[in-house]
């Protein structure tokens, strides 16, 4: 008797557990949550054009909220004060707002590698080496840092060996090339398709992420990645959870129909042009990297930005918290 008691006690414990784990698993998500949502226009903006376009046709799976911005500060703002849970920035702003806000956003997720490439109008360089001596222009920030750490890294000095002009946007680099004005240039896609679209003349050199990933290591060079609010990851897991699978998905769509996406981009305003945007997707290293690939990468990249100006990354390499556990 005794035994049956405790058969038929264990065979309830295990259909109570049964019941809760299915619960737990079988969690709704909340369809009718606002999910507010901020990219740059650019590359870094490239991978949501699909997720853009499905909420315009209403066939989103959640209540994502979409805005296209031209500044980082007015996303990192919004990051801080809550108007934005989700967002596209650049890796090394991402580093400086972690600290900025005392560990307020994570990084969930790279999305951009290496959009970087030297361009020359009427220079011959085959090598970083042929950079001695002569005035390079760049944008400023992280385009800036990455450059002088590839620089460095072959044994040239920023300053002394070769001359570094930084203008304050990208657009201001493309406009100096088309003038003349820059002999020497680095210039992200997709800007360097247009630059070249504009002046055919103009040749591209040099891979940016190829000479990075020469002496730093393949896929260390990541410029731009998803972050989430810290406070709202952990409030909506599961809408964190399929925004991720999404977005993912959304990235793969835009790398296999550069078309299609091409002119998805240009609807949600985050590139004026599709035959250039069709034309700079390949070359836009557009990707989805997360958990501990993205962290360990991410530590390489932030350590040697660091190296070459404390401030690339906020004053601190950040810490392991930065990123979202997977």
């Amino acid at each position: 008797m005794k035994s049956t008691r405790l058969i038929t006690l264990a065979l309830s414990l295990i259909l109570i557990l049964s019941f809760a784990l299915t619960a737990c698993s079988s969690a709704k998500l909340d369809k009718e949550l606002e999910i507010n949502i901020s990219v740059l226009n650019g590359t870094t903006g490239f991978g949501a054009a699909k997720m853009i376009s499905d909420v315009k046709e209403e066939k989103a799976e959640l209540n994502y909220k979409f805005t296209v911005d031209t500044n980082p500060a007015n996303i990192q703002a919004g990051l801080i004060n809550g108007d934005i849970d989700i967002a596209a920035l650049p890796t090394n702003a991402a580093a400086a707002l972690y600290k900025k806000s005392n560990g307020a956003i994570k990084i969930a997720a790279v999305n951009t590698l290496g959009v970087l490439y030297l361009m020359t109008n009427g220079e011959s360089v085959t090598s970083i080496a042929d950079l001695k001596g002569k005035t390079v222009y760049c944008p400023a920030n992280n385009p800036a840092y990455i450059f002088e750490a590839i620089v460095e890294a072959n044994g040239l000095e920023v300053g002394k060996d070769v001359t570094l002009q930084t203008l304050t946007e990208p657009a201001d680099v493309q406009k100096a090339l088309a003038s003349g004005e820059a002999k020497i240039a680095v210039i992200p896609e997709p800007l360097a398709s247009a630059a070249r679209a504009a002046k055919p003349e103009l040749v591209t050199a040099l891979d940016l992420t190829a000479e990075w990933e020469k002496v730093y290591g393949e896929n260390t060079l990541m410029q731009g990645c998803i972050v989430v609010r810290s406070k709202w990851a952990e409030e909506h897991p599961k809408e964190l959870e399929q925004f991720l699978k999404d977005y993912e998905a959304s990235i793969k769509f835009t790398n296999e129909n550069p078309k299609e996406a091409s002119e998805m981009i240009v609807a949600a305003g985050i590139f004026a042009k599709a035959p250039v945007a069709e034309k700079a997707i390949p070359k836009c290293n557009v990707v989805y990297i997360d958990g501990k690939e993205m962290a360990t990468a991410l530590d390489v990249f932030f350590n040697k930005l660091y190296a070459v100006n404390p401030a690339a990354v906020g004053g601190a390499v950040p810490d392991s918290n930065i990123y979202l556990e997977k």
